[in-house]
């Protein structure tokens, strides 16, 4: 199918529906055009108008109909709900659909169809339903709605269209699901990589451009490399490969295959040596300080016109590693004074004596990023080379580098890269941290890393359609957490089972007059909204326990609703001298209207062996740093945060027995968390930071006080402690004593296109 669709970005109505299923196809190129009458599809050759026509076409083509008998009726619905002006009908005419949808998830089928793009499009185009949704009166419509409103395909096209609005495109012409097409792409030839070094773990600043890579394969229907750049022996290793493999699956990346620059070391030496002899490199052993003020200077070096014969014998010297040797390097012959200094002679081949973790002592000279990146790009037939703009002033030495030996030109994307308040993204400064044990490893919830900001909860989807969503933007500024935390709390909301813990410490038991005589178990839903996450098993008793922080509130006489059960009145209290309530007694009041109670209390049965409750305890982060943004001569020591771990120990309901670890719940009235495994048969489950500025604001001011008031681990305390890792456990790629070959076929992966 080949297919654009043109739409006035500022259209009204808008034609969300066709947007929607345009972005699902992920085959149709979207090209805004304010200069256009109204929406118009071009699919093979001819050309459809009309919203519900584009929505039709595009699901038969993309086989999105669903059962053709039932769609029309959905369509007409779609078509009433855009035209009904009565408040009286509308309401009806939403009741009906929140009928419809209380045993269904979709409209039609087991996926989306046409018939749910239609009726999304005519909900999302009216400020009026959205506002009735917002009064939780059709909570099956509005679970649907959020569903579909949170599909990645749709949050990437509704931030597309923001971004044409708002005039922020560099171009009327975008790709459905990101507000930028790439330059001079031709479906199914589109070739994109990703060039990690081996020499650390991936961060959420790796992210982007591995995000983006695999988005623009997909898009184009190309492929995408997963290139390691090993070019220096003293800082790469084995255990980082793997490790990157392992982080790029937890983000649900494949490559369709995996190569090493060291594949072509042999390669990128004789590109040299044909550098050297065509009078573009020569060889140079001005000293290094001197030579960054020559370059400063726009002065040249002594040995720029050396002979080509001079240039060859050092670099012969350079390749064998001797004593002579070591004191030269191999610089590009570009310009001494280009405003540009990215371009004044660069460096393009050193010398390092240092083993290299795939070939040995073979190579005693390796080539820079700047010299191997273009020509192995070239050769591996990347045609778009995604890279941050900090970057930029290097792309005409890219390009220099690939006409200089004549090869095949590659199409540089640039973005800017991301940066986050109280970060440390320098590889550097996080083997420091884990090196002097100021956090547990590499996974450590607290990390930057892919490990730790997945370990803490954040989703695949979410990371996604951050990165996204963050289009075509080139300016470098430090992001706050916050959005990234409210987009990842819209997708686990929908679907995260609800439980309940009370704080062992701060817990306080409740009789309950009128209650069971013996205890009773009910099954309800985990998720109210969303039956479809399965049931969970309730213990209702006369004897309870509560939160000391409820029992403080309640007055004597208050009506009070006991959440899953029903009203009850406080007939007394007991508190002792420090003030903290000791023992309730309350009547159970069924008949009481839950309306009308100004507080609803989370509760859990007093434990018996029969009906026992889970321990767990409940862990919270703060930042590693106390300084938002460090600067360049700030000592990261001097903004250590003190505290930076806080447990709770707490009792949950029974049911959190069943999950797995990984898995993500809340806590109704505390919050989202993720389970993070067990430690002397306790559960741990980690606090997920919802967006909220209390979630995500430092807590080194208070850190003495939240101390006092949970269990917290100093940065001392934790750099004593043996490190240990609670990483979900990935398939080893090389095996688990494996060295892998120097073959580029060391790792085979799977097409993601072939399945």
């Amino acid at each position: 199918m080949s297919s654009t669709l043109t739409i006035p970005s500022k259209q009204t109505p808008f034609p969300f529906a066709a947007l929607g299923i345009a972005a699902q196809t992920q085959k149709t190129v979207l090209v805004f055009d304010d200069v256009a009458t109204g929406a118009a599809l071009t699919l093979d050759g001819s050309t459809i108008t009309g919203e519900e026509e584009i929505v039709h076409a595009l699901a038969k083509a993309s086989g999105l109909s669903g059962d053709s008998a039932k769609t029309p009726s959905f369509f007409a619905l779609a078509k009433n709900l855009r035209t009904v002006t009565a408040h009286s009908d509308l309401v009806a005419a939403l009741n009906s659909l929140d009928d419809f949808l209380a045993f269904r998830t979709f409209l039609v089928g087991h996926s989306t169809t046409a018939a749910d793009w239609i009726v999304w499009g005519a909900v999302k185009g009216s400020i009026k339903i959205l506002g009735l949704l917002k009064n939780n009166q059709h909570l099956h419509l509005l679970r649907w709605f959020t569903h579909i409103d949170t599909l990645s395909e749709t949050q990437n096209a509704l931030a597309e269209l923001a971004a044409a609005k708002a005039n922020k495109a560099r171009s009327n012409k975008t790709a459905a699901g990101f507000a930028l097409g790439l330059q001079n792409a031709v479906d199914g030839q589109v070739v994109t990589r990703f060039p990690p070094e081996p020499s650390g773990y991936l961060h959420i600043g790796h992210t982007k451009a591995a995000i983006l890579n695999q988005y623009f394969a997909k898009m184009y229907h190309g492929k995408l490399i997963i290139r390691f750049d090993d070019t220096n022996p003293t800082k790469e290793r084995t255990e980082f490969e793997e490790t990157i493999l392992e982080d790029l699956r937890l983000l649900d990346i494949q490559g369709d295959r995996v190569t090493h620059t060291s594949d072509y070391f042999e390669t990128l030496y004789d590109y040299a040596i044909q550098v050297i002899k065509s009078g573009k490199a020569y060889t140079d052993d001005t000293p290094q300080q001197q030579m960054r003020d020559e370059r400063f200077a726009g002065t040249a070096s002594a040995h720029r016109d050396d002979s080509v014969e001079d240039n060859l014998r050092h670099f012969d010297e350079m390749k064998a590693g001797t004593e002579e040797g070591l004191r030269w390097c191999l610089r590009a012959k570009i310009s001494v004074d280009d405003p540009n200094k990215a371009l004044r002679d660069p460096v393009i081949y050193r010398c390092n004596l240092l083993p290299h973790h795939r070939t040995g002592d073979k190579w005693k000279i390796y080539p820079t990023y700047d010299f191997a990146c273009p020509i192995v790009d070239s050769i591996e037939g990347v045609t778009h080379a995604l890279r941050t703009n900090e970057y930029r002033d290097r792309n005409p030495q890219y390009h220099w580098m690939t006409d200089a030996l004549g090869l095949r030109k590659v199409n540089i994307w640039d973005f800017s890269r991301l940066n986050f308040i109280y970060t440390l993204l320098s590889k550097r400064k996080l083997h420091d941290f884990v090196n002097k044990g100021l956090v547990r490893g590499w996974d450590d919830p607290r990390f930057p890393t892919v490990r730790g900001i997945r370990r803490r909860g954040m989703t695949v989807e979410a990371l996604t359609q951050f990165m996204l969503s963050q289009g075509p933007s080139q300016a470098v500024v430090s992001l706050e957490w916050d959005s990234i935390w409210t987009l990842n709390k819209k997708i686990i909301d929908p679907v995260a089972p609800r439980h309940w813990a009370i704080l062992k410490n701060k817990s306080t038991p409740v009789t309950i007059k009128g209650g069971p005589t013996s205890p009773e178990v009910k099954s309800l839903p985990k998720h109210k909204k969303n039956p479809e996450i399965g049931e969970k098993k309730t213990v209702y008793a006369s004897s309870i326990l509560i939160e000391q922080e409820d029992a403080q509130s309640l007055e004597d006489q208050e009506e009070i609703t006991l959440m899953d059960w029903g009203n009850a009145i406080v007939r007394s209290k007991t508190v002792d001298a420090t003030g903290q309530v000791t023992a309730i007694e309350m009547d159970l009041h069924l008949e009481g209207d839950f309306r009308k109670t100004k507080k609803k209390i989370t509760w859990l049965p007093q434990p018996t062996d029969a009906h026992p409750l889970a321990p767990v305890t409940l862990i919270d982060y703060d930042y590693l740093i106390t300084k938002k943004k460090l600067e360049e001569n700030d000592d990261v020591a001097d903004f250590i945060t003190p505290v930076t771990e806080f447990r709770e120990d707490a009792f949950a309901d029974a049911n959190v027995n069943d999950l797995k670890k990984g898995d993500i719940i809340q806590f109704e009235r505390k919050g989202y968390y993720i389970f993070d495994g067990e430690a002397d048969g306790v559960k741990e489950f980690i606090v997920i930071p919802d967006g909220r500025a209390a979630s995500i604001a430092s807590k080194a001011t208070v850190g003495a006080a939240a101390g006092a008031a949970a269990d917290s681990v100093t940065s001392a305390q934790l750099a004593e402690a043996p490190p240990s890792t609670k990483m979900y456990v990935m398939d080893r790629i090389y095996g688990e004593h494996i060295k892998p070959d120097v073959d580029t076929t060391m790792y085979k992966m799977e097409s993601v296109y072939d399945t």
